[in-house]
């Protein structure tokens, strides 16, 4: 398997990317190839220093960087010989170098365009979304979209619906996959018309175990397996989950330090174990569900355990055809849900009034 990972993008890379890299190498198969996207005398600097040769390690070289503050769009038109645009690049099937998967902590908003650009995106997909897994009281949820389309249609959350029920099933082996859209409200009417339009599309899916609507308050309880959501609204409640868990265990530490230190102790391996659970270093990277080739989006402060887990949890979301399974399960919901496809977009939207 061909593995492209972007080394320039994130808070500490090249560094902690680099670092990732290297310590990926031990879950290889003999006949991987890591591929490390990014200026070459960067790269080799790093190798030289640490002593490391691996005759499965490819460098793709390039010079420039997209920051994590630059502009998505622009910086990708611009841009070309950047890191995430040359990831993008190889990741598209047609690439004389192509990788099965490639990864970047970088700029998301540019990963997606470049994404989108150069690998295009599945059958009937209108825009890709990104799916993130998150750690429950009870199993795993997916979370989609987390960060990749903030204004979105009705039909691409109808879409994130089914590609996180896909994803649901066969990742974390779910047979029937709840899926809950996010409102303000779980009466039937509450919110606006999209997220109503899409529960009601649901509604109507063959072999779909639609719950209607959640809330916010819902989220670990494990009510669904599959969380629906705008980008805007799904971002903000995995930044909220990720400081809520780093907050509850820093007062918890505390408050019982502060009563008895010989109980922090004897309870140091159960706080540890719950928190690694919670850790979004321990998961790796989501990938961006839609797009026509296999795109892996870390955490902007990715450190190289990070960078190494997500490179192992991408490798099983290839070994299981994912997309394959994706476009079979969008080819059967479709045409009930919205005959005319994506060319439904053209119709004017609905008013968009609130029922709070």
């Amino acid at each position: 398997m061909r593995i492209g990972v972007d080394v320039m993008g994130g808070d500490f890379a090249p560094d902690a990317i680099l670092k990732g890299c290297a310590e990926a190498l031990p879950d290889l198969a003999p006949d991987d190839r890591l591929v490390l996207i990014g200026p070459r005398p960067i790269i080799e600097e790093f190798l030289t220093e640490r002593g490391i040769k691996d005759a499965r390690i490819e460098i793709e070289h390039c010079t420039e960087v997209i920051g994590m503050g630059d502009h998505p769009a622009e910086s990708v038109r611009k841009k070309r010989d950047s890191s995430i645009v040359r990831m993008a690049e190889v990741g598209a099937s047609r690439h004389p170098r192509s990788c099965d998967f490639v990864l970047s902590a970088g700029n998301t908003g540019a990963c997606v365009s470049a994404s989108v650009l150069n690998m295009g995106r599945l059958p009937q997909v209108h825009r890709p979304g990104i799916a993130v897994t998150i750690p429950a009281f009870k199993g795993h949820i997916v979370l989609i979209d987390a960060g990749a389309n903030p204004e979105p249609k009705a039909i691409n959350l109808y879409q994130y619906a089914l590609m996180g029920e896909v994803t649901a099933r066969l990742v974390h082996g779910i047979a029937r996959p709840r899926i809950g859209v996010m409102n303000i409200g779980t009466e039937e009417g509450k919110g606006g018309a999209m997220v109503n339009e899409v529960a009601e599309k649901l509604r109507i899916t063959p072999d779909c175990n639609s719950i209607g609507f959640i809330e916010g308050r819902d989220l670990f309880e494990g009510v669904a397996d599959v969380v629906v959501a705008d980008a805007f609204t799904g971002n903000s409640l995995l930044k909220t989950a990720e400081g809520m868990v780093k907050s509850i265990f820093a007062f918890v530490t505390q408050e019982v330090l502060n009563t008895d230190p010989m109980l922090l102790l004897k309870l140091e391996p159960v706080f540890k174990g719950i928190y690694k659970k919670h850790d979004y270093h321990e998961h790796g990277a989501a990938p961006l569900l839609g797009a026509k080739g296999y795109c892996f989006i870390a955490h902007g402060s990715s450190e190289a355990r990070t960078i190494r887990a997500g490179i192992r949890s991408a490798r099983r979301y290839v070994e299981l055809d994912l997309n394959t399974a994706i476009t079979t399960r969008l080819a059967q919901a479709m045409p009930i849900a919205y005959p005319g496809g994506i060319r439904e977009l053209d119709r004017p939207a609905a008013p968009q009034q609130v029922n709070a």
